[in-house]
């Protein structure tokens, strides 16, 4: 019986297996390899019988180093982001995928377009997540009068996979980071998408400008006491479509209590993390086994 497993540090209350378990009901095993040193954790992953992992902080971008430097297949998302989460064992190889990807991108569809995700799912099984992904690039643009706009806020691992995501379903995109070098640097490597890089003290205005705001920033910071409820409102309040605000973190959430408040008193609809991380996991399950998953089973998970 083939094996899965999730590789990093720390790993401690990590809820892949029991996502996993619940994705296939009991069917395959799904280890934590939980070792400091990336070396030891990858050694084990190639010389055991597993057949795919997970990875997460902070090995994604070494183990796309390791896929690249194997001659493996790269994902055309891993290949402009930088790093994988997600790797598979084929007899042509190693194969690189990027969940979190696919994550933002049903995230985004779920907001957009209720019901297509699990519509998908029913019809399409593993491949739902390439299907959500075309269905959003053909229909997004007759929802809004102008080319729609994005800020993507904060620019690690999962702020890239996120403005990538953003630029392939055709938001006009923006990148803030606190260390604007970094996003500067992202932006000028990927030309054809057209990312405009703007300063960490245009939040208001930017947040403002748009009609999806991706937040990666993992933790509270005091740049949200600087905002309000107006700079949450769409350019249609009360009309359709609603600016989103999709989260990447749900352990540590920035918008809760007030801030949340804010944000839904403006008349913005707000995807937590938690949603992320179930359309990432789904996604990502899917191509590790070649199989559907239990869309409900978990996200009731």
């Amino acid at each position: 019986m083939p094996r899965f497993g999730l590789i990093g540090c720390p790993l401690q209350g990590s809820r892949s297996p029991r996502l996993f378990t619940a994705a296939y009901n009991g069917k395959y095993a799904y280890d934590l390899l939980e070792e400091a040193d990336f070396e030891v954790a990858w050694n084990r992953f190639l010389s055991e019988d597993y057949r795919a992992i997970n990875v997460t902080a902070p090995f994604k971008q070494l183990a796309y180093e390791r896929v690249l430097a194997s001659g493996g297949a790269i994902d055309g998302p891993v290949l402009r982001i930088g790093a994988t989460n997600l790797i598979v064992k084929t007899p042509e190889g190693l194969s690189a995928h990027n969940s979190d990807f696919s994550g933002v991108i049903l995230s985004v569809a779920e907001g957009y377009f209720p019901g297509v995700v699990a519509a998908c799912y029913r019809e399409f099984g593993s491949r739902a997540h390439i299907k959500v992904h075309q269905f959003v690039r053909q229909n997004l643009r007759e929802l809004f009068p102008d080319a729609p706009q994005a800020l993507v806020v904060g620019c690690g691992g999962a702020g890239r996979a996120a403005a990538v995501a953003a630029a392939e379903m055709g938001f006009e995109t923006a990148l803030m980071n606190r260390t604007p070098e970094k996003a500067q640097a992202f932006a000028d490597g990927l030309p054809e998408y057209g990312f405009l890089c703007v300063p960490f003290s245009d939040l208001k205005a930017s947040l403002r400008e748009c009609d999806l705001v991706i937040w990666t920033i993992p933790e509270p910071i005091p740049a949200l006491d600087t905002l309000c409820a107006d700079d949450f409102a769409g350019e249609n309040p009360g009309g359709w479509p609603d600016k989103l605000l999709v989260e990447a973190s749900y352990k540590n959430p920035s918008f809760t209590g007030s801030y949340l408040a804010m944000v839904e008193n403006g008349g913005a609809r707000y995807i937590p993390g938690t949603r992320w991380h179930l359309f990432q996991a789904a996604a990502g399950y899917s191509l590790m086994t070649g199989e559907p998953c239990d869309l409900e089973a978990l996200a009731k998970a």
